[in-house]
C-alpha cells in the first residue's frame, strides 16, 4: 500500500506545517494572507526536495495549481510519464537487451522493478538517507556540527547523528530524525 505523499513547511528554523498537500497549503495560504513575504522552505518528505507552490488565488486554485503534472517535453512519451534519458551500455549489454521481448526499455523497467521488489528495506534506507541528506543540506547546512551529521548519516550511525544534530535548533534537529527514521 502506497502512503499519501506528505510535505514539511519551515519559515527560518520554525517548522509551520506538516502533513498532506491540502493541510499544508492550507497553513501556508493563511501565513501568506497575514504577510504575503513569508519565506517559506517546503520539503516533500518524500525525497526531502525542496518544492515550490504558487500561493496566488482562492486554497482551491492553489490546490489545482499543485496538483497538476507539468507537461513533459522532449522524447519519450510525456503523457505516460515516461522520458528519454541517455544511457550507456557495452555491446553485450545492447546485444542482450535487443533479443529481449518488447524491447529494451521494457527490459529495463522489468529488471529495476524486479531489484526494487527484492531489496525493499535496502531501497527504503538509500532513499531515507537521500532525503534527509537533502533536506540538512537545505536547512543545516551553516549550522555547527552539519559535517559531521553528514557524514555519520551516510556512514549509517543513528547515535553519532543524534549527537551530531543534538545543538540545532529543535524543529531542524526533530525533522531531520524523522526523515531519519529508515536511514539506519
Amino acid at each position: 500500500m502506497e502512503s499519501k505523499k506528505t510535505y514539511t513547511v519551515f519559515v527560518a528554523n520554525r517548522l509551520i506545517a506538516s502533513g498532506a498537500l491540502e493541510e499544508v497549503l492550507s497553513k501556508m495560504k493563511e501565513c501568506f494572507a497575514r504577510d504575503r513575504g513569508t519565506p517559506f522552505l517546503v520539503f516533500d518528505d518524500e525525497t526531502g526536495a525542496q518544492v515550490d507552490f504558487d500561493l496566488r488565488g482562492t486554497l482551491e486554485e492553489i490546490l489545482t495549481r499543485a496538483r497538476e503534472k507539468p507537461a513533459a517535453k522532449g522524447p519519450g512519451r510525456p503523457k505516460l510519464g515516461v522520458t528519454a534519458r541517455e544511457v550507456t551500455l557495452l555491446p553485450r549489454h545492447w546485444d542482450w537487451l535487443e533479443q529481449q521481448e518488447n524491447g529494451a526499455s521494457a527490459a529495463l523497467r522489468r529488471l529495476i522493478d524486479e531489484a526494487r521488489k527484492r531489496e525493499p528495506e535496502k531501497a527504503r534506507k538509500q532513499q531515507a538517507v537521500q532525503a534527509t541528506g537533502r533536506f540538512i543540506s537545505a536547512m543545516a547546512g551553516n549550522l555547527t556540527g552539519y559535517e559531521e551529521a553528514s557524514r555519520v548519516l551516510y556512514r549509517g550511525d543513528r547515535k553519532s547523528f543524534r549527537e551530531a544534530t543534538s545543538r540545532w535548533p529543535k524543529d531542524i534537529r526533530e525533522h531531520a530524525l524523522y526523515l531519519s527514521k529508515d536511514a539506519f
